[in-house]
């Protein structure tokens, strides 16, 4: 749950990854990124299925895609690599926190995007880094 004052989101929240979770595990800040060579001082989750899916099928590993259904234990803000920089007002209901998420679930199955769709999606990504775009504030 959100501790501002202002309730950003009442979720459900998501999180989107390869990593092989447990009902009742925490994701916390300080493990590798899934998308830069180097720890993370965030937690990065969604209230959307679609951010979600991203989450998982662009993550860093030849694991399964998974997405979990998390509850963030503290205070969480606004993704400021998503909000301010391609979606003003967070469309993408994009947020992160220092503070741990809880696994509550798995989801069973999902569509994932198509494989051209993905392709697409990590050619335009290898190129922001290419270009030295492809920064995450963290």
């Amino acid at each position: 749950m959100n501790d501002n004052k202002a309730v950003l989101d009442n979720g459900p929240f998501f999180h989107g990854t390869k990593a092989e979770l447990k009902i009742g595990d925490l994701l916390v800040p300080q493990h590798v990124s899934n998308y830069q060579d180097k720890k993370s001082n965030h937690i990065y989750f969604t209230a959307t299925l679609e951010a979600a899916k991203w989450g998982a099928e662009l993550a860093k590993s030849k694991a399964k895609e998974r997405i979990y259904l998390v509850e963030p234990l503290g205070e969480f803000e606004n993704d400021p690599n998503v909000t301010d920089k391609r979606f003003p007002g967070n469309p993408t209901r994009s947020y992160r926190s220092k503070s741990p998420l809880k696994i509550l679930a798995e989801l069973g199955s999902w569509e994932r995007h198509s494989d051209e769709q993905i392709n697409h999606m990590l050619t335009s990504l290898e190129k922001l880094r290419e270009e030295g775009k492809a920064v995450i504030y963290d």
